[in-house]
């Protein structure tokens, strides 16, 4: 054996695949990549068609008629979940990329809506916007009204049984009155325009007009300015509700003038409102013998304000009734039921004058005086 059989590899040499078995494994392998490939983008082009083509959507206008309820504190996300499963918008991702293109999105407020079916989804959004498209009953409650007359016209415009409001008054004290009010809605129900979503309750509806009154007390500071005066916020509400069926707007700071110069004197305060109040009446001219009858409200027979306020004053009255004109006037009479022109004076006889305008004035206006 040479020294070169030593060195050498004694194991056969490795045969070289042949041609046709490099050409299988190459094709293997083109085939594995492609198959990776096709999933890849199986997996890629939905997402890659979205972002090209943006969410799906539909093409609008939209047609039928559907309402949608959205709740205090909802996201976007839960308003188009809820749009997209009543048939409004065609995706959830749509709704909110249209959201997200109209600053004014954050503005929609929560209540029911009159939308169509199948609606683009930016016109979805400027439907929430429009306020014509909100589902409410809207009752207006005007300045010095009953609780009374205020409580059958929510049961008249909203369909509600009477009797459910009747029950809210009566339970007032739960839903917001302030301590002072001793439970009584009298004088709490604030005059405004109203505007109750579907569904609402009764109760609802009242505590959110006790709502509004609660506001407007702490916007003028009213307990703090009645203190400021000698008087209760209570009181204050009062004079407020007489102002508002004794005088014109233009004559209440003069008006809550004569009321604390009576009271001041002191003397009755001698009011047909409140005696009305007390008998369930609204008469212009009180007979001799309705001003005998003794109730609380009877102001002719009893000394000081009435108990309780005698119907919902607004803004304007309790403001007068805060900010009193000056003016030592103890008499005032309206000659005029048209013009609502009101007369004021210290002197008894100079009353005794107007008031013979005012009878003129119903001699030659039959039915406006009785």
């Amino acid at each position: 054996m040479s020294n070169i059989d030593l060195f050498s590899n004694s194991s056969p040499a490795e045969p070289k695949p042949s041609r046709k078995q490099s050409k299988k494994k190459s094709l293997g392998k083109t085939i594995l990549v492609v198959v990776v490939i096709v999933a890849i983008i199986g997996l890629l082009t939905p997402k890659l068609m979205s972002r090209l083509s943006g969410a799906p959507d539909f093409p609008g206008p939209g047609s039928g008629s559907v309402q949608v309820q959205i709740d205090p504190g909802e996201t976007l996300a839960q308003i188009g979940n809820n749009l997209k499963a009543l048939g409004v918008v065609a995706s959830v991702d749509g709704f909110i990329d249209a959201a997200n293109d109209n600053p004014d999105s954050a503005s929609i407020a929560p209540g029911a809506y009159n939308l169509l079916l199948e609606m683009k989804s930016s016109d979805a959004i400027l439907a929430l916007l429009d306020p014509a498209n909100r589902v409410v009953t809207k009752v207006v409650i005007p300045e010095g009204k009953r609780v009374s007359w205020t409580i059958n016209t929510l049961a008249t415009e909203t369909g509600i049984p009477l009797a459910d409001f009747e029950a809210a008054v009566a339970n007032a004290g739960n839903l917001g009155l302030p301590d002072y009010a001793d439970g009584n809605a009298e004088g709490f129900l604030f005059p405004a325009t109203y505007e109750f979503a579907p569904g609402m309750t009764a109760e609802q509806m009242i505590s959110e007009m006790i709502a509004r009154f609660n506001a407007e007390a702490k916007s003028i500071d009213l307990e703090a300015r009645a203190k400021e005066m000698g008087r209760t916020a209570y009181e204050i509400i009062t004079v407020a509700s007489l102002l508002e069926v004794e005088g014109h707007p233009r004559d209440f700071t003069k008006v809550a003038r004569v009321v604390y110069n009576r009271l001041a004197e002191p003397m009755p305060l001698q009011f047909d409102s409140s005696v009305n109040y007390g008998l369930g009446k609204t008469d212009v001219i009180l007979t001799t013998e309705l001003l005998n009858v003794d109730t609380p409200y009877n102001v002719y027979l009893r000394p000081g304000l009435p108990p309780t306020p005698i119907d919902s004053p607004g803004a304007e009255a309790l403001e007068a009734a805060l900010n009193p004109a000056a003016g030592d006037w103890i008499y005032f009479i309206t000659i005029d039921l048209n013009t609502q022109e009101t007369k004021f004076t210290r002197s008894y006889e100079e009353f005794l004058v107007y008031k013979d305008e005012f009878l003129a004035f119903c001699d030659a206006n039959p039915g406006v005086c009785f």
